[in-house]
């Protein structure tokens, strides 16, 4: 269809409904999750690494990543992380910072075989990082998305749009729950719980085994658990803003039978080119 024609129109996405992929040119099929933590007393340095060299040498200029954003839970945040002890292997204090990549559609094979050799240059070059600790890192195949809006931001632009907040939720699935269950209750619940609030969009991805083996990598035993899936929410507020509507989440989660939440926890964008909340993270 000629872009004249293709854009033409707004686009009409039934509110809350799940849809399994855009039906556009630019698609986005997979994305790499990274959460970590400097060491304390390395806060200052790692900010800058990470932003000045490993951001887009490690990633952003890697074939078919197509966008990426950098994000951080102050303690704040991580004091409102539900539950109480999350269930990913780390402890509510810990994971401050949270990058997201996104690698086009159909092209997560040749990604992976330049980001593995391209990692391993930078280490042996010295322009690793250690006195770092991945928490839960990596990467996660596009399910579904929903949206609050008839006409929204779509996925493929979300990291570019520079939403003022982001949640990252993991859902476990109950034993014996497939995941057409969950999504039949997603697909009840999410209409009424979007509807008025400022959570733009959700979207569900399930991970994709990341192997990797360089010095300091932990992606911890959680990555691979074939019952939870990665939902990303992005949000046009700070989360905490709407923090209730996500204990109301979790609540009718448990009581469905079908799943828990192993971890809801709230991000602001970082302040690209400065320094700022790396004195908040504690």
């Amino acid at each position: 269809m000629p872009a004249e024609d293709r854009y033409a129109a707004p686009l009409a996405f039934e509110p809350g409904r799940l849809y399994r992929q855009a039906d556009e040119p630019i698609r986005v099929g997979a994305l790499l999750w990274v959460l970590t933590d400097p060491h304390r007393g390395h806060e200052f340095a790692y900010n800058r690494w990470y932003e000045r060299d490993h951001y887009y040498a490690g990633c952003m200029i890697g074939a078919s990543t197509v966008a990426g954003s950098r994000w951080v839970a102050t303690r704040r945040h991580k004091d409102a992380r539900l539950p109480d002890k999350p269930a990913l292997g780390f402890t509510r204090d810990q994971a401050s910072y949270g990058c997201v990549y996104y690698i086009l559609d159909g092209e997560y094979d040749n990604w992976l075989d330049w980001a593995t050799p391209q990692v391993h240059a930078l280490y042996a070059a010295d322009r690793g990082f250690g006195p770092r600790t991945h928490y839960n890192t990596g990467a996660y195949r596009h399910i579904w998305r929903a949206y609050r809006d008839p006409d929204p931001v779509p996925v493929e632009l979300a990291l570019d749009r520079r939403y003022a907040g982001m949640v990252a939720l993991w859902v476990e699935r109950a034993p014996g729950v497939d995941p057409e269950q969950l999504e039949a209750w997603f697909e009840d619940y999410l209409p009424g719980w979007l509807a008025g609030s400022p959570i733009a969009s959700v979207s569900s991805w399930d991970t994709v085994q990341l192997d990797e083996t360089k010095p300091d990598f932990v992606p911890g035993p959680q990555a691979a658990d074939e019952r939870r899936s990665l939902h990303l929410h992005f949000v046009e507020s700070d989360p905490l803003d709407c923090w209730d509507r996500y204990t109301a989440f979790a609540e009718a989660l448990t009581a469905s039978g079908l799943a828990t939440v192993a971890l809801a926890a709230p991000f602001i964008p970082t302040i690209v080119g400065t320094d700022a909340y790396i004195d908040e993270l504690w």
